[in-house]
């Protein structure tokens, strides 16, 4: 069993990600860290950190439950992408290490999914 991110259009033929919920929870663990905090020290996640503590476009993907609550309409999507798109084109510098390809290879699908979002004026929706 696992969670699936993909556009509200209705077309199957949609781009999507794929997770399952441990790979999704190491994704956003990944990302928090690109933003220069650990998401387990954050309300909701384990800590006591509150999310008004940290700045960054991330937060609505990173502080959204894993299958339910809200899905996150196209500005949001907007709001998230460039700074998706920059954590997935940072250099690898040759890295064999497959936990760190996979994660980037999940931001890249993720930034074609809400690209999606964003022409289609869709909602990201999570399932």
């Amino acid at each position: 069993m696992g969670l699936v991110l993909f556009p509200g259009d209705d077309d199957t033929s949609s781009p999507d990600v794929s997770l399952s919920y441990t790979g999704f929870g190491a994704f956003r663990r990944w990302l928090a860290r690109a933003e220069g905090f650990a998401l387990d020290e954050m309300h909701g996640f384990g800590g006591h950190r509150p999310w008004s503590h940290v700045s960054t476009t991330l937060a609505p993907l990173l502080n959204h439950p894993d299958d339910d609550g809200p899905d996150l309409r196209p500005a949001q999507c907007a709001e998230i992408l460039p700074r998706l798109q920059e954590i997935a084109d940072q250099p690898q510098g040759g890295s064999a290490d497959a936990l760190l390809q996979r994660h980037t290879d999940d931001a890249r699908r993720l930034v074609i999914v809400l690209q999606h979002c964003i022409e289609k004026d869709v909602d990201l929706l999570f399932g």
